[in-house]
């Protein structure tokens, strides 16, 4: 394997603007995520895909090196993962001989995934693999309380099953956006949606937490309290 670590961080968040760099418990939450990636691979190995500079300083404050400045037309409310996926296996290519072969995504928003759940993640991946991606067990289980309005505006359920009650439905599992380990060939030819040869790496539901709202920031302060 030879792996890129690709820690995505735009600058233009709208929910909770400055997400990235804002001090959570006196740190940065992107130090979270590059430490978490320290705990596996070497710093050569590890990018920050960013086009903030605000970004880019406080990241180098761990003294990870910043190797490009995204441009501007990847960091659009439109922009898709994949481009700047691709755009940053292209950069190590042409600017550092590095040619990758697998990507791991880790976004910064998941400050509680960590060294360990990396690399586990990674000992799952193969070569034929188009994608090992982390999940957890969802409690919005589509057999028993999700629904859909039919043609007539009537609830019915989103997945037909006749189950009494939810512990028999069938396990349904959630992406949580902590982790991604990517076939870069597979990532040339097809959008991840496409991928058909992906399986699962499992994470509890409290390390899977993904920040996007101040909800989810006060939220992840309380656990962080508790775990001190």
């Amino acid at each position: 394997m030879k792996p890129l670590v690709i820690i995505p961080a735009r600058g233009g968040s709208k929910r909770l603007p400055g997400k990235n760099i804002r001090p959570l418990r006196g740190k940065p939450l992107i130090h979270y995520t590059i430490e978490a990636a320290r705990g596996v691979f070497e710093d050569s190995v590890i990018c920050v895909s960013t086009d903030d500079e605000k970004i880019k300083n406080v990241s180098e404050q761990t003294g990870i090196h910043i190797p490009f400045i995204r441009p501007k037309e990847l960091a659009k409310d439109t922009s898709d993962s994949r481009s700047v996926m691709l755009h940053a296996v292209d950069h190590y290519a042409e600017h550092e001989g590095y040619h990758a072969d697998t990507i791991i995504l880790l976004q910064p928003t998941s400050p509680l995934r960590n060294a360990q759940h990396i690399e586990e993640a990674v000992k799952l991946y193969q070569d034929h693999f188009d994608m090992v991606v982390s999940v957890k067990e969802t409690d919005s289980n589509p057999y028993f309380v999700l629904f859909e309005e039919n043609e007539k505006g009537y609830l019915k359920k989103s997945k037909k099953g006749e189950f009494t009650r939810k512990q028999d439905c069938p396990k349904v599992w959630e992406l949580n956006g902590a982790i991604y380990v990517i076939n870069v060939e597979s990532l040339r030819r097809y959008q991840p949606s496409q991928f058909e040869h992906v399986i699962k790496y499992e994470m509890e539901a409290i390390s899977s937490m993904d920040v996007d709202t101040e909800l989810d920031w006060i939220m992840l302060e309380s656990i962080l309290s508790l775990n001190k």
